[in-house]
Parts: structure tokens; sequence; C-alpha cells
């Protein structure tokens, strides 16, 4: 049951209050003196206020209530005031309204008015409330993650919160990894981050599985001796290289089928042979896949080998597109850009309202480009270079906002709903519906 505080001096008023509450199932606690109403404040949980703007016989200045207003508002920033008025009062009252109070209603009341206002005003309360409880999580979630090297990766959203979360636990861990998702989104940074707070001494080898000609795969990844086919010379191949360490193959599902095969084997026995020699060598090595593909579905078709679907699929870690984490488009964009240019407001919702079919990779360059053609200090729209498509942009923001959109936009316009709900394109009617949707409420 929430607990209003009636702050007057008309005991009259409180009792009236009182009882409309009760038929609501509202608590009331009465104060009839601003000393008073603080002191409840200090000592009981109260979620709402109602307070009157003269205290003293005589007196109709405003002056008590402005000044009880203002100290309600530095103690309690987030507690909602409600504002009780003669008409004599109300441009007082609309100046303490702008000033942060929630709203003012005139005397003698509308009690359907009255009841509305406090529900609505009660039940945003909720929200917020549920939303800083989790902002607070996630900070604590991000936080945690110090402890560990991250490579230099800038992330906000909670999305990639889990996701490094999940890429820390499994570094200790010997078992094949399996990053998937699109092009450009940062999966070769997960791999990094995996090798990197693991045990492993060796070093972290990169090959594009994707780009060895079909006819040296082996000779890439397990060397040659000179002389094993026309030209050789002594090579030595990825994995020994990578023993004791890490190796990463990108782009796994370009791998030709031939090649598939003979990276099954050694992942299977952890033992291989030069071309061109018949000695079988032994390495300990972390394999770190990843791909852009739909693996299941080149199985499917013939173009994958199941049996080393299995083999390299033990922890999946599937990175999201930079357009369902939109926390992290303006800290990545302001890393990117880097010292000596800033981003203007309007710049800014630009870069969260465009969909990134590039992703973290297209976002980088925009900053590149930003920051070289770009003629004065502050970057605006036309600085990025972006097509955007206005139509297929709003129905983004009507239809495909993620938690993390609507987490961003309070943030930025320090839990204004109505700039936050107007910076994503949307009435405030849909953000509060959106929030419900998400979970951002109680």
């Amino acid at each position: 049951m929430s607990t209003i505080l009636i702050i007057d001096d008309n005991e009259a008023i409180c009792s009236a209050l009182g009882i409309l509450f009760s038929l609501y199932e509202l608590e009331s606690v009465y104060a009839h003196t601003p000393a008073a109403g603080l002191e409840v404040l200090d000592t009981r949980n109260i979620d709402l206020i109602i307070q009157d703007m003269n205290f003293s016989e005589d007196t109709t200045s405003g002056e008590e209530g402005e000044q009880l207003f203002a100290t309600i508002r530095q103690r309690y920033p987030a507690m909602p005031i409600v504002l009780l008025t003669a008409w004599t009062h109300l441009e007082t009252a609309v100046t303490l309204v702008k000033s942060g109070a929630a709203d003012y209603l005139a005397k003698p009341w509308d009690d359907d008015k009255l009841l509305t206002t406090i529900r609505n005003l009660l039940e945003l309360s909720q929200v917020r409330s549920a939303l800083d409880y989790k902002l607070e999580e996630e900070a604590a979630s991000r936080h945690s993650l110090n402890e560990f090297d991250l490579c230099g990766t800038v992330f906000e959203s909670s999305a990639m919160t889990r996701l490094i979360q999940l890429a820390v636990q499994v570094a200790d861990s010997d078992l094949p990894v399996l990053v998937t998702g699109p092009s450009g989104t940062g999966k070769e940074k997960i791999a990094e981050i995996i090798h990197a707070n693991s045990r492993r001494t060796g070093e972290m080898v990169r090959t594009n599985a994707g780009a060895m000609p079909a006819e040296l795969i082996e000779a890439e990844l397990f060397g040659a001796t000179a002389g094993a086919f026309t030209g050789a010379e002594v090579r030595e191949g990825r994995f020994s290289k990578a023993d004791k360490g890490t190796l990463f193959l990108d782009e796994i599902g370009n791998l030709p089928l031939s090649g598939q095969m003979k990276l099954l084997r050694v992942i299977q026995t952890g033992k291989f042979e030069k071309l061109g020699s018949s000695d079988t060598q032994t390495v300990d090595v972390r394999l770190v896949c990843a791909t852009n593909s739909d693996l299941p579905s080149e199985i499917s078709a013939g173009r994958f080998r199941e049996d080393l679907f299995y083999r390299i699929n033990v922890i999946e870690i599937k990175v999201p597109p930079l357009n369902q984490r939109a926390a992290d488009i303006l800290p990545l964009a302001h890393h990117f850009l880097g010292d000596g240019k800033t981003l203007s407001a309007a710049a800014e919702s630009a870069l969260v309202d465009y969909h990134w079919p590039g992703n973290v990779r297209e976002l980088e360059n925009c900053m590149q480009r930003a920051q070289l053609l770009g003629q004065q200090k502050l970057i605006e729209p036309s600085d990025l270079g972006l097509e955007i498509d206005e139509a297929m942009h709003a129905g983004r923001a009507k239809t495909e906002l993620q938690a993390d959109d609507i987490k961003n936009a309070l943030a930025r316009y320090n839990g204004v709903v109505s700039r936050a709900a107007k910076s994503l394109g949307i009435s405030r009617q849909s953000f509060y519906r959106r929030m419900e949707t998400h979970g951002l409420k109680n």
C-alpha cells in the first residue's frame, strides 16, 4: 500500500483527503506544519506528498510553500510533490512545476482528477524505482568486470555486459568457443578477451579461415617442409605458433570441406603432421572460432560438416548487432572520434537512430571520416555521411525499440520522460508502454 503525506494546516482538508484515499487503499499521514512534514519524511517511507502553499494564519503569499518545496526537493529529489493551492497562487504553482513539482491542484479540488493524478504519479514513481534498480544492477555488473582485462572494449549496454561476463567466465576453460554474430560486431574482440583472461602462456594467433586458398590450407594450419610442394619453403603452421596459446579461426563457415576434415582431426587428437613430413606433432591449443554464417543452415546445405560444428561449438557466444544494443552507440562513437572534436546533440540523435548495417566497423569508419572531413570542432549530422531513411527509422522507433534504447534515452536526458520520448520519436504514452513491455516497471 502506498503512503501519501499530506502537509496542510487545515485539519478538515487533511481529514477529507484521508477519507478519500482510504476508499482506494491509499494510506495517509498528516502534518500541519512544514517542520512536522519534514520530520515525517525523515522517519517514514513516503511515496508521494501533497502540500499546501501557506501555513501561518493570514498568510497568502505562498512563500512558506515555496520554501518547503525547495527543502523537500533538495533532500528528496525524486519525491513526487503535488501542490494544493488557492486560485491566487496558480502562477507560483506553475513556476514550481517548472522547477520539478509533479502537479498542482486548485482548491476546492476535483476528486476524480486528484485520484487520477495520484495514481499516475505513483505508477511513474514505481517505474522510475524499477528503472533505477536495473541501472544500478547493470552498473554493478560492469564494475565487477573491472578486475579483468577487457582489451579496451567500450560498452554500456546490458547485452554486452552479459556477453563479456560469459567470455571471462569461460576464459579459464580449454573448451572450444564459437563466437557468432553479424560482420563488424566485434567477434575478434571477444576472442581477445577470452585469451587475455585465460591461463594460457602462449600467444593468440589470428587466422582468417575463409581467406586461405584451398590448396594451401594444410600448409597454413600445420606447416610445411621444404619441397613439400612446388616452391615450398619451410613454413611454421598456425597450430604450432599457437602452442600453449589460443588459435582464433575467423570466418570458419567459409572454410572448404577439405580443410574442415583436416581441422576436425587435429581438434579430436591434438596431433598433426607438417605437409611433406611423417613426423607427428602434438600441440596444446585453445580453439576459438568465429562466423557470421548460419552454420546449421550450412550443414543442411552440405557445406559444413556437422561433426566439426559440434566440436567447435562446445560454448557459443552470440554477439548482437549494434542496432540491438543502442546504449553502446554513443560511447563507441565518442571513443572512435577521439580528442579535438565533439558531437552535437543532433549528430548524437542521428547516430542512435541510424540502423548500422555495418555494425561497429561501420561506426568506426563513420567517426574516422567525421574526424578527418568535419570542418568545425562540433560534428553535425551532415558531417557523418549517413544515408538516413527517415521513414525506416520512424518505423524502427515505433516497433523495434529495445530496453537499452529506453534506458539510454532516459540516462541521456536525466530521467525526463518527455524529452527521452521525443528523442526516440514516440509519445510519452508509448514510451511508458515500452517501459512496461521491457519489464522496466514493478
